[in-house]
């Protein structure tokens, strides 16, 4: 985002979620304020995310969606994909932080296709 409001309001973002290392009403508060930004400089994927996020927290009162995995891990022996373990998935805060550190840079295809993913992500945990 190239906005410099919307830039300070995804540092404030960040610094929240890096010293509370909860979701607060606060940072919901700033993403709701941040989603305008993304609409008026078309950018139609961070503007869903940003809704989705919204709706996500308040839904569940906590940012439930992990970070994506680069690549399924696969057994080398059967050839089948593993699951992560619990402890390898990585939600709330942090998997938060990482969405909003990707939408600052949203124009990277890379992150894009992640922010795309977290959209299905969301969208698949509301059904």
């Amino acid at each position: 985002m190239e906005n410099k409001k919307a830039t300070k309001l995804i540092e404030s973002i960040v610094k929240d979620l890096e010293s509370n290392q909860i979701v607060t009403d606060d940072v919901v508060e700033m993403v709701k304020q941040l989603r305008p930004f993304a609409v008026e400089e078309s950018l139609p994927v961070v503007a869903k995310t940003l809704r989705l996020v919204c709706e996500h927290i308040e839904e569940n009162e906590v940012f439930a969606i992990p970070i994506p995995q680069d690549e399924p891990l696969t057994d080398e022996e059967t050839g089948e994909d593993i699951e992560p373990e619990a402890s390898e998935i990585i939600t709330g805060s942090d998997s938060l932080l990482y969405l909003i550190n990707l939408i600052k840079k949203s124009e990277n295809p890379a992150n894009k296709a992640e922010i795309r993913e977290y959209n299905r992500k969301m969208e698949a945990f509301a059904e």
